[in-house]
Parts: structure tokens; C-alpha cells; sequence
């Protein structure tokens, strides 16, 4: 096999999260006074940190973006973290590759705590070897900075490279990955837009999560 490490996003790559994200954000910004009704819009804040969703999409100060992600977590850590659906075929994706001898890891932009509760309420925990987050406090966690923690949680290095995919849907986990040196599976069916995977470089493409098998397989 080509591949033997498969990196996984969480929110839009596993999970359909976007019920439990879109009402915290919306909480959290009415907080400040900002009503914000369209759901569209709040699904941006799906894939980026936190901190820069609040302070660079609506110009909160770093105080008040600070204050803003304490009404966010305050909200998704009681009820949002578990409105959050696997997207249909995802387990049994993740089962196949387990099975076949991939070694899976979660490497996610959530803070690790809040994914592993993710993780472990939709009942795929078992399928991964580790997930790897930043902490609560991290302002803007670098997605390449992420993989090559995994990289080092798994104790392989640069010789490595050639066997590890990113499997993600925005354009943070391509160039993510795209940095480090490793290959990208862009999903089209969560959070982010071909036109958006296909600029930041990604390596192939998936419509399904089945596709996401086959494509790691047939390398």
C-alpha cells in the first residue's frame, strides 16, 4: 500500500457539526449585541479557530474574542459538542481502513478535550490510534503544526512523508498538509467548495466517504 497513516479533520470530514456550531456562534455573538441571523453565514464558523472566526469575521478585540469563545464553549460544551451527526458512510469508511491495517488519526483543529467527547459519543473512538488537538487556550492553531504532532505522537519522521494523506474538507487542511509535504483528500461533502479544495492544492477529491476508501486503497 502507498498509504499507511490516514490523518483525519473532524468537523465536515467526520461529523455533520454545523447544528451545534452554528447555535453556539450565535449565542456567543449576541452576547456582544451582534444579531446574526443567517445560518449561512454562521457556518463559517465551521474549520477555522475560534479566535479567528470572532476577531477577524466580526472585528472583535482579542479581550472580547477571548470572552466570546467563553459564551461559545459555554453553550456547545452542554448541548452543541453532541449535535453532531456522522456523515453517512463514515463509519464503516473508517472501519474498512482500520480493518485492512491503516493506522487512523484524528488531527483536528478542536480542542482535543471537546473532540475526543466528539469522538466517543458517535461511538468511533476505538477506530483511531490518537487525536491530536490543540489545548482550550490556543489562539490559532496551525494545522501543519497539528500533523507533524501526529507525525510525532506515531514516532515517524520526514522518511514518512510519502505514506501519510490528510483527509479534509477546507482549505486550512489542504494547505495544511500541503506544507508538511504530505498528500490531501478534499471532501466535497462537508463545509468547503471544490473551487475552494482545488486552489489550495488538495492531492484528490471525494464525493462520499466510500470514495475516501477507495482512493486510499488504489494508491
Amino acid at each position: 500500500m502507498k498509504y499507511r497513516y490516514v490523518f483525519f479533520d473532524l468537523d465536515g470530514t467526520l461529523t455533520q457539526s454545523e447544528f451545534g456550531i452554528v447555535e453556539s456562534a450565535r449565542r456567543a455573538l449576541a452576547h456582544f449585541g451582534i444579531e446574526e441571523t443567517d445560518t449561512g453565514v454562521l457556518k463559517k464558523f465551521i474549520g477555522p479557530p475560534l479566535f479567528v472566526s470572532f476577531h477577524d469575521f466580526y472585528g472583535l478585540s482579542d479581550e472580547q474574542s477571548f470572552e466570546a469563545i467563553d459564551c461559545y464553549r459555554d453553550y456547545y460544551l452542554k448541548e452543541g459538542i453532541y449535535l453532531a451527526p456522522l456523515y453517512d458512510g463514515v463509519r464503516e469508511m473508517l472501519q474498512s481502513l482500520k480493518e485492512a491495517g491503516y493506522t487512523l488519526m484524528m488531527v483536528t483543529s478542536k480542542p482535543q478535550p471537546m473532540a475526543e467527547i466528539v469522538a466517543t459519543s458517535r461511538g468511533i473512538r476505538d477506530c483511531f490510534d490518537a487525536i491530536v488537538g490543540p489545548s482550550a487556550e490556543t489562539r490559532d492553531p496551525s494545522k501543519a503544526l497539528l500533523i507533524r504532532e501526529a507525525m510525532e505522537y506515531l514516532g515517524i519522521g520526514e522518511e514518512s512523508i510519502p505514506q501519510i494523506v490528510m483527509v479534509g474538507d477546507r482549505f486550512y487542511d489542504i494547505e495544511g498538509a500541503k506544507a508538511v509535504g504530505v498528500d490531501s483528500i478534499g471532501v466535497l461533502y462537508g463545509y468547503g467548495t471544490e473551487e475552494e479544495l482545488v486552489n489550495a492544492g488538495a492531492t484528490k477529491l471525494a464525493h462520499t466517504a466510500q470514495e475516501i476508501t477507495e482512493i486510499v486503497k488504489n494508491a
